[in-house]
């Protein structure tokens, strides 16, 4: 298995000189405007790579990509023109695919315009015609950020750091599991076969060969991520039959988060291309165990370059203990954000692969807060809170804004765990719970976003229902001849 190759991306890497008039930033008071994008440079790299297509990509509410697909020239223009356009209930869309009413999106049906950043360039790499990929922002017709975005959620949080001269530092862990493909949603999924021609039965955490049994498929997801710059490090199997995990190194929130959401399309695009459904699902099948995305966060002072959670001594320092007491104090009411969907839940069993509590410990992967042992300037909280489901800027957005308010309020947390934590159980069980949770949650509201928070739970809540319609094979079998 081979690590991405740096000297790539740096061929095929757009030139960090694009500009924005005024930077893309956060909220501060009245939300930024935007002016006009700078161009040329991108446009260079767009004609130097000999791009005939550039696909425009928006994060939906779910972490779905959203957007339109344009011939280079279209795309060119319609910078100079002011930019592409996109109907704003979009951004209001259930994972079914429906529109719900709204007290937050306009009725109407009002267009947003899409903004690319140009430090998202990247090729896609499973396209035999060379096409490019940007993640673009939303802005309204004023110009001004529309906040109830999943990427803008992310921003806004981030400036508060940002004001206060400080910078959050994430590295995400995502475990997902391959399946066979098939076309009737009623069927459990089934493990796929590897090279061998044999499935998996037993457990293979960590198992070498395991891994091996679909090394092409891992490979050319290597070589994927190698030219779009997605900076992976370690491959593991997990738990689960034929369920993998590969880690990211750390880096900047709002870079990691773009890179978790590519990572996500591109692992499920090269499954395809090899015959296997690759699934992010929380709980995907009955007998087996969730998938999670654990996130690392520690914060760097921007003055001095130094980790705020270590003293100059190594302890841990007072902002490490607020954080860690802001997280447990708030991460039950942003539990929806990390586990967004009624299979969700399913992960939720208590037991060390999917903590069920806010407890935290050196070491402990017992506890929805682990710390893991290391030296002082590499101190982190590991939130194991989250599913591989979540969409990757609402779930760090959530993190981050646990740990903000940690800062602002100065409390302590709780004394750490240092025996199992799987007796533990303080965590919303369903959705609807989760959903009351956030709402009570009103000191989350102004940190992510009044209109989010509006937004997000109005769409969670139809999901929720359009669920209750439908009628499962528990029900069949043991209802149907027995009450």
């Amino acid at each position: 298995m081979k690590p991405c190759a740096l000297p790539l991306w740096h061929l095929i890497r757009p030139p960090q000189i694009f500009v924005f008039k005024n930077h893309l930033g956060g909220f501060s008071g009245a939300p930024r405007k935007i002016g006009k994008i700078m161009a040329f440079d991108m446009q260079k790299w767009l004609t130097d790579q000999a791009i005939t297509e550039v696909e425009c990509l928006v994060s939906d509410i779910s972490g779905i990509p959203r957007g339109k697909i344009l011939p280079l020239k279209k795309f060119v223009s319609a910078q100079d023109t002011g930019g592409l356009r996109l109907p704003e209930y979009v951004f209001g869309q259930a994972v079914t695919g429906e529109y719900y009413d709204s007290d937050v999106l306009n009725e109407i049906g009002s267009d947003v315009v899409l903004i690319p950043d140009p430090n998202t360039c990247r090729l896609v790499p499973w396209y035999d015609e060379p096409t490019a990929q940007i993640i673009h922002d939303a802005v309204s017709q004023d110009g001004s950020l529309v906040p109830f975005t999943a990427r803008a959620v992310l921003k806004r949080v981030l400036a508060l750091f940002e004001d206060a001269g400080l910078e959050p530092v994430i590295a995400p862990e995502l475990e997902f599991f391959l399946v066979k493909q098939s076309n009737d949603a009623n069927s459990p999924l089934i493990t796929p076969t590897g090279r061998s021609g044999r499935a998996e039965k037993a457990k293979q955490a960590y198992g070498i060969d395991a891994v091996n049994e679909f090394d092409p498929l891992f490979e050319e997801i290597y070589d994927h991520c190698d030219v779009q710059g997605l900076d992976i490090d370690t491959l593991s199997h997990e738990a689960g039959a034929a369920q993998m995990e590969i880690n990211f190194n750390h880096g900047s929130a709002l870079e990691l988060a773009d890179q978790a959401f590519l990572f996500k399309r591109t692992v499920r695009q090269t499954a395809i291309n090899h015959g296997l459904h690759a699934t992010f699902m929380a709980k995907p099948m009955q007998e087996q165990p969730g998938s999670a995305m654990h996130i690392h966060i520690s914060v760097r002072s921007k003055k001095t370059g130094k980790n705020i959670f270590a003293n100059t001594d190594g302890t841990e320092s007072d902002d490490f203990y607020h954080s860690l007491a802001g997280m447990q104090r708030y991460l039950s009411g942003a539990m929806a954000l990390m586990a967004p969907y009624v299979n969700s839940y399913r992960r939720r069993t208590g037991t060390e692969d999917s903590p069920a509590n806010l407890a935290w410990g050196m070491d402990n992967r017992t506890v929805g807060l682990r710390v893991p042992i290391g030296a002082a300037d590499s101190r982190r909280i590991e939130n194991r809170i989250p599913g591989a489901d979540a969409n990757p800027y609402l779930a760090i957005a959530a993190t981050l804004a646990a740990v903000w308010l940690g800062l602002q309020e100065k409390r302590r947390p709780t004394r750490p765990r240092k025996v199992s934590g799987e007796d533990l159980e303080t965590l919303p069980r369903n959705l609807d719970v989760a959903l009351d949770a956030l709402e009570r949650a009103k000191a989350l509201h102004p940190v992510l976003g009044e209109d989010f928070v509006k937004l997000f739970v109005e769409v969670k809540r139809a999901e929720a229902e359009a669920f209750l319609e439908v009628i499962s094979p528990w029900e069949r079998e043991y209802l149907l001849l027995n009450v």
